[in-house]
């Protein structure tokens, strides 16, 4: 079974003790309650993850782990066909011992897009809110983060990243935990946090940016990723049944709005420091992720609008700083 004993450890010491409190019942419910009738499928492959400490642990240009050269090529095809057990693989690219994971997503297109304008994460405790399976955190850990957690409810997520960890082999400072940020208590511990790909799927999202907001120390950096509309300060598109074939996205704002909101939630230096448009290039199906993907949630006739007429994907990325707290708010 999965535990957290050494992320109780790793933290009883630090300025997430507080979580001490709380996370350990949350996370005792989530083993005792989750029902989800793969997991016993996936604990089994994890527990057969046994390999010899990798010759190479790079995350700073890329996810690797391994060279590729301990392994012989039956090893090889049977960690391969472990790992493709876990399928879809969403985020990423990871190469592991020579198998490149050729994820649904090019996140590290992502990164390389907001890592200029990011404060050093170096020696920073960070948040990384809605974290999929963590390949965003492992190159936070690459650019020196003294900590990273990690959050995100998906068993299958929490699995391939225990996986990745597990191949890892080190004892390091990075954790995934099964829980939304809904069941977090307030910490104001966090230098940095993120929320890449989330607000879109929130009912409330002031209360999220708020919520956001809870877990940063005052003057952390927020670094917020969400799907948005061209327009005014005034506009923000609600989705009648769908988009893109997504049953839960609620609000898509335009920058201008969502800057407006962080302003609103207390947040200064806003700034939007990057806008782009999906590609096709950026998300699709490989042989990791055989389900459907971005080419089949867009009108084939008009690749800039979703199959329900609405403006094809685009992303923004706002950072905002967090002020003092202002008790209207409160």
């Amino acid at each position: 079974m999965i535990n957290f004993s050494s992320f109780y450890q790793q933290i009883s010491d630090s300025n997430l003790q507080h979580w001490l409190e709380t996370v350990p019942s949350l996370l005792g419910k989530w083993q005792r309650n989750n029902k989800h009738g793969n997991l016993p499928k996936w604990e089994k492959i994890l527990n057969k993850l046994h390999y010899p400490v990798p010759d190479t642990l790079n995350f700073n240009d890329k996810v690797e782990i391994g060279s590729g050269e301990q392994l012989s090529d039956g090893q090889r095809e049977k960690l391969h066909n472990l790992l493709q057990l876990l399928h879809p693989w969403r985020k990423g690219p990871f190469h592991i011992h020579g198998i490149h994971i050729d994820t649904e997503w090019r996140s590290d297109w992502k990164w390389e897009r907001i890592a200029p304008h990011l404060s050093p994460v170096a020696n920073r405790t960070v948040l990384d809110v809605g974290c999929g399976s963590g390949y965003h955190m492992w190159r936070m850990l690459g650019c020196g983060a003294k900590r990273v957690v990690g959050i995100d409810p998906s068993v299958l997520f929490l699995c391939q990243f225990e996986a990745v960890k597990r191949i890892a082999g080190a004892e390091l400072p990075i954790h995934l935990l099964p829980l939304g940020i809904e069941e977090l208590p307030p910490l104001d511990a966090f230098d940095t946090v993120f929320s890449m790909g989330v607000l879109y799927h929130r009912r409330s999202p002031i209360d999220h940016i708020l919520q956001l907001r809870d877990q940063l120390r005052t003057g952390g950096e927020l670094v917020l990723e969400t799907l948005v509309i061209d327009g005014d300060e005034n506009s923000s598109l609600v989705p009648a049944d769908r988009y893109g074939k997504m049953s839960n996205v609620w609000f898509l704002p335009s920058v201008a709005t969502l800057i407006r909101w962080l302003e609103k939630c207390d947040f200064i230096n806003v700034r939007c420091v990057d806008e782009d448009i999906t590609s096709l290039a950026e998300q699709r199906r490989t042989d990791w992720m055989r389900n459907e993907s971005l080419v089949d949630y867009l009108d084939p006739n008009d690749i800039t609008k979703t199959v329900e007429g609405y403006p094809a994907p685009k992303r923004a990325t706002i950072i905002a700083v967090k002020n003092q707290p202002n008790s209207d708010l409160l």
